[in-house]
């Protein structure tokens, strides 16, 4: 995965399960010990003692915390026809319910217990909240960090030279076979006062579809020239079906292939071949 299509509210979640599961190890309840008597051969118990509070509350919601991080990296999958997302929301409020009733059946809380109450509100709140608030769905790592730069010029969102799937001027074979010479969009290809190498035939053709909107009036509506595109923050891309499960996440980092335009949507294409509708096209940027 990732970690730069992570938001602000899954570093939320993460922090609240790592806390939690420290709180699993502390105290579970507390005692006075009488004037006189050794207690130091008394054991306090933690949660990994009992093991009903130990699933229901402390790893239950170290449970929800992954299912959701996962979710991020594998959107669709489903568990019992839940969303992996949904199905992890469940059980981080589910470990709050059980921990505050169980706090409240405790005389004596322990540290445990009450970290872990905390912990467990803050790790439901993260989850719930984290699609829902505008500051919640910022994300974690800005993509002007100092370690997205390089010699010779910065590259967007992280990219390197020469690597990865779809660097723009990277020595690739141009998609459905354009080469760079064609203005397929092909990242590297020659820009504009740029010349190109070309025999005669295709300098007669390129010169007779220049000339075609001068005389049959403007360029056809479905008129579109595939290119590169990076996103700013993580997008999901549905189905060309109409399914309201995403098939895939596109990530900061990476160089996509817009191939059609349907309104203000684009058909994207993945790494590993697959097609699919990105529905949120503001602030991309063309490779």
């Amino acid at each position: 995965m990732n970690i730069r299509s992570l938001t602000r509210g899954d570093g939320v979640v993460i922090g609240a399960a790592v806390v939690l599961f420290i709180a699993s190890f502390l105290d579970f309840s507390s005692y006075d010990c009488p004037q006189g008597v050794d207690c130091s051969r008394f054991d306090s118990p933690n949660a990994w003692d009992s093991l009903g509070l130990l699933m229901s509350v402390f790893l239950a919601g170290v449970i929800g915390a992954a299912l959701l991080i996962v979710s991020r990296a594998m959107p669709g999958r489903k568990v019992v026809g839940l969303d992996l997302g949904q199905f992890g929301v469940a059980l981080t409020v589910f470990a709050l319910w059980t921990a505050f009733w169980t706090i409240l059946d405790v005389n004596n809380a322990g540290a445990g217990l009450i970290l872990g109450l905390l912990a467990a509100l803050v790790l439901a709140a993260g989850a719930v909240a984290g699609p829902l608030v505008p500051a919640l769905k910022a994300p974690l790592l800005s993509p002007s960090g100092p370690s997205q730069g390089v010699q010779g010029g910065q590259q967007p969102y992280g990219a390197q030279p020469g690597q990865g799937y779809g660097f723009p001027g990277g020595q690739q074979q141009a998609p459905y076979g354009a080469q760079p010479s064609q203005g397929y969009g092909y990242p590297g290809a020659p820009q504009q006062g740029q010349p190109a190498q070309a025999d005669p035939a295709q300098a007669q053709q390129a010169q007779a579809q220049a000339q075609q909107p001068a005389q049959g009036g403007a360029a056809p509506a479905g008129d579109f020239t595939p290119f590169w595109f990076a996103v700013p923050v993580a997008r999901p891309l549905y189905g060309e079906d109409g399914s309201p499960n995403p098939i895939a996440e596109l990530a900061p980092g990476t160089w996509y292939l817009a191939v059609e335009q349907r309104g203000q949507s684009l058909i994207a294409q993945t790494q590993d071949g697959r097609r699919g509708v990105l529905q949120d096209t503001t602030g991309i940027q063309r490779g």
